[in-house]
């Protein structure tokens, strides 16, 4: 007994290790926003750039398409992003990044700052790939996302919990528009994102396609194996771009790597 107690616990680390690293695929459509209450397609949706997150220890990667690949290293804090059709990198720094949300946190104090958006249940119950899910909302600034959650996924606990381990200003740097997953009650498999656009006054009849973007995305694959360092590294024949004067003269303290 006392054998098999102690070959549980030397294999508990082991097992962290091996599944440590995690990649999820996602498949994505495109289509015109509908302004009906119903689930129907206004026209046809069309196949959209399917996006990838990988995910090594304290670094980050999303590949949103084939043209961007967003890098965020957790110990310095630094995003990165690497423009591939123009073979060109531009990192924006931890300072860099604070100054510009200190910014944006100052403009938004001069205006009546609405109530933080709260991810919410609808009640709705759906199989979603073989999976049962249980429909979300979530109405930010300028979009609304609609969110099917698995509380079933296999290793659905452990997958949530690396996305929540990686800090919410990569996910607004990479511009996923996504509340923070430490926001989710579990696993969302399904994300249809509504971005919102605005109709003037004059344009009443205005056609679907000019009231915004749906974009869904769902979860086509999952892995857990070895992801090489390199993912997370700047391509040698990359070249580095700077940012506009406006950044630069935003980081005026010096990047301090976040507390571990």
């Amino acid at each position: 007994m006392k054998i098999t107690r102690c070959c549980l616990v030397l294999s508990v680390p082991f097992l962290f290790s091996a599944r440590g690293d995690l990649t999820i695929v996602y498949s994505s459509t495109m289509a015109p926003a509908k302004t009906t209450g119903n689930d129907e397609a206004v026209e046809p949706a069309r196949a959209g750039a399917n996006m990838t997150i990988k995910i090594r220890g304290d670094r980050a990667r999303i590949d949103a398409s084939p043209q961007l690949t967003t890098i965020f290293d957790g110990k310095t804090g630094e995003v990165i992003n690497l423009l591939n059709d123009q073979k060109t990198v531009v990192r924006i720094s931890q300072g860099k990044l604070k100054a510009v949300t200190d910014m944006l946190d100052k403009f938004n104090d001069k205006k009546a700052a609405p109530e933080k958006p709260k991810l919410t249940p609808t009640g709705r119950k759906e199989t979603v790939n073989g999976y049962a899910t249980e429909q979300y909302i979530y109405d930010g600034p300028g979009f609304k996302a609609i969110y099917w959650i698995a509380p079933d996924y296999p290793d659905g606990a452990a997958i949530l919990a690396k996305l929540q381990s990686i800090k919410s200003e990569f996910w607004d740097a990479a511009n996923t528009r996504m509340p923070d997953f430490r926001d989710f009650p579990g696993l969302p498999i399904r994300t249809r994102m509504i971005l919102s656009k605005e109709i003037p006054a004059d344009k009443p009849g205005a056609s679907p396609a000019e009231h915004g973007t749906e974009i869904t995305s769902t979860i086509t694959s999952v892995s857990h194996d070895p992801i090489n360092d390199s993912e997370f590294t700047v391509p040698g024949d990359f070249k580095e771009t700077k940012l506009p004067d406006i950044f630069n003269k935003l980081d005026l303290a010096p990047s301090v790597s976040p507390n571990p």
